[in-house]
């Protein structure tokens, strides 16, 4: 009997998002903006956060500085159910932090790496992973150290009977490899949006790119933003157009979008109502400034699509 339904292998920061007149002025103007949020950040956050609202049993691997934001992330995550046992506090560096100038619908993110890229592989812990069901890897790009260790690692959880799904979110280098090929040996679940998708596939069109990369990949799901999402598993392909809700900030969209369908994957819905379940998770948590506030329960999810239908 597995302890827990997900492990998450993440990086760890807070976001600290700014919205209205967010677009910056140099030469030394300062600018009014309408509101700040402190807020739980990083992908693998927003998404453990949104996968234990639905009522999943999650633990978090991941590393933080002895500081004021990683003691906020570690707060923040045991308040909303997630199991930070696994997370390693060390002395030696700074917290990660996300600045985000959001539009709503559309957002820029400067970002200080610190303890995002100093996680090991085999300092992961190998007790918890035994104890999971399966395993979600967020920010594959960004988590500089872990991912030389990530293939081995992948290997011996799924020997141990345990599913993989890896959101790599986007590459700043824009090279889209950095052993992202080796990687996807080892997992079940590819959780790219269309950007990312073409760019790792290196396909014109997202249909080639679905099929490229579903040769590899048992499950490809890609995210379209507010246009839904569209998934290919083996023979069979299904769309979703989404959810129109009014938008208050789109940060963290996809990582809930991620959180709802792993929900269905894991309970072994078809593939069709995983992926609405997925759509309405992402919708419904835009409702409020940050990725966690307003990210949904399994009602709230299954109330959005019956109106819809």
């Amino acid at each position: 009997m597995k302890m827990f339904d997900i492990a998450v292998i993440g990086e760890l920061n807070a976001d600290l998002i700014l919205t209205g007149a967010v677009k910056p002025a140099f030469g030394q103007v300062e600018q009014i903006v309408d509101d700040a949020t402190l807020t739980v950040g990083s992908s693998g956050a927003i998404f453990a956060c949104g996968a234990a609202r639905l009522g999943l049993k999650v633990a978090y691997c991941g590393l933080v500085g002895d500081d004021q934001f990683g003691r906020f992330m570690l707060e923040k995550l045991d308040e909303r159910g997630v199991d930070v046992a696994g997370v390693l506090v060390d002395p030696a560096v700074k917290t990660g932090l996300s600045v985000i100038l959001s539009l709503g619908d559309d957002r820029a993110i400067l970002t200080h790496l610190g303890s995002i890229a100093a996680l090991r592989a085999d300092q992961v812990s190998n007790t918890i992973l035994g104890r999971t069901r399966h395993v979600h890897v967020s920010s594959f790009f960004l988590q500089h150290a872990l991912r030389p260790g990530l293939p081995m690692l992948l290997a011996a959880t799924r020997g141990a009977g345990a599913t993989v799904s890896l959101d790599t979110n986007w590459d700043p280098t824009e090279r889209w490899n950095d052993g992202l090929t080796e990687t996807l040996r080892h997992v079940d679940v590819f959780l790219p949006n269309t950007q990312e998708a073409l760019a790792i596939a290196g396909a014109p069109s997202l249909e080639q790119a679905l099929s490229r990369l579903s040769r590899r990949i048992a499950t490809v799901v890609v995210k379209q933003g507010s246009a839904g999402a569209i998934a290919r598993q083996g023979e069979t392909t299904v769309e979703d157009a989404g959810f129109r809700v009014p938008v208050v900030d789109s940060t963290g969209a996809g990582d809930s979008f991620d959180a709802g369908f792993l929900y269905g994957y894991l309970h072994e819905w078809g593939l069709a109502e995983t992926l609405t379940l997925g759509c309405a998770c992402g919708a419904l948590s835009t409702r409020s400034a940050g990725g966690v506030d307003t990210q949904a329960t399994l009602g709230e999810a299954q109330k959005l699509i019956a109106q819809r239908r």
